[in-house]
């Protein structure tokens, strides 16, 4: 079966051959995104796809693979807000999903993310990068142990974010919606409210389905500790930009950092280098640097969980060819 795989970089195609060598599939790996026509009809003579994060599968796109003779719409991506999926449903796509991959490597990056804020790496080294090796009192920081950190969602990957920082010292508050087993080494659950009136340190692990609210908004971030230091780790549309950028400008956010943000689409894979940022909230909070750190959407840019998704994603397909059906299905 031919298989058309979407913003494949070059440090993943060993990994998309090498898995491949299980199934045997034949392979078009393209580095670019479904985002217009064109690359929509890149699609033309493969009976499958593979999408990533920020490919929109848009009822034009979804035509398009329609009129191709594409039959399955695999995504290699937890989320699936990128898929118009009643369209898709519509026109009778099988379609899969990955649904967990490496919770380590969202898990490193949010408290990697943590650490810059608190030790002001970000601004200390842009400055050393331009000569300046003064020390000022902006980079003057709390120790990590005597902090309380916040986890939102104790999920696989809050969990493991959980454990990070309790192993580094600090005490750690968890939050979940459900009641959690198996956490007390580590993290003591206890009431959003806690967190946010006791915690210095916040990251967010949470789920997120189209049309859900934001979590982050004004209201929030106004029963926060002055000068928490917040982490998305979920998804971008989770945040109110313009919230967070005036609780930042206010002083009253001490440091805001996320993989994802909303409207993302428009400016990852781009380089905007002396230009324009189209989206004037995205363009607002760049502006804001280093106390907010944006990353572009690189929690799963690692050799472990890039192997998650690709095998799982090869093994959705070879059930579907198998059985008529997946256990990922959508």
């Amino acid at each position: 079966m031919k298989v058309l795989c979407y913003g494949v970089r070059d440090v993943e195609k060993p990994i998309f051959e090498r898995e491949n060598k299980r199934f045997n599939f034949d392979l078009t790996l393209v580095p670019d995104y479904l985002n217009t026509k064109e690359t929509a009809y890149l699609a033309k003579g493969h009976e499958a796809v593979i999408l990533r994060g920020n490919c929109l599968a848009t009822p034009e796109n979804l035509d398009i693979y329609k009129e191709c003779g594409v039959k399955y719409l695999l995504t290699r991506t937890a989320g699936k807000d990128h898929i118009n999926i009643p369209y898709a449903t519509k026109l009778g796509f099988k379609m899969a999903f990955v649904p967990r991959y490496s919770p380590n490597a969202i898990a490193d990056l949010a408290v990697f993310h943590t650490l810059m804020h608190l030790r002001h790496l970000a601004y200390t080294t842009s400055r050393t990068a331009k000569g300046n090796f003064t020390i000022d009192s902006f980079m003057f920081s709390k120790e990590i142990r005597n902090c309380t950190c916040g986890v939102i969602g104790l999920g696989r990957i809050g969990r493991e974010a959980a454990k990070m920082y309790h192993g580094m010292g600090a005490t750690v508050l968890g939050y979940d919606v459900f009641q959690m087993k198996g956490i007390e080494d580590f993290a003591t659950q206890v009431s959003l409210e806690e967190i946010q009136e006791k915690a210095d340190i916040i990251t967010v692990h949470v789920n997120y389905q189209a049309g859900d609210p934001k979590l982050i908004d004004k209201n929030f971030l106004s029963k926060l500790k002055h000068d928490c230091i917040l982490v998305n780790a979920s998804r971008g549309q989770l945040a109110d930009g313009n919230a967070i950028c005036d609780a930042i400008e206010n002083n009253t956010l001490g440091g805001y950092s996320a993989d994802t943000i909303e409207n993302e689409a428009k400016v990852f894979g781009k380089d905007f280098t002396g230009k324009e940022i189209p989206d004037p909230i995205i363009a607002r909070m760049v502006s804001l640097y280093p106390r907010v750190l944006i990353s572009p959407h690189l929690g799963s840019y690692t050799d472990e969980a890039a192997k998650n998704m690709v095998e799982i994603s090869y093994q959705n397909l070879q059930d579907f060819i198998d059985t008529g059906d997946c256990k990922n299905k959508f």
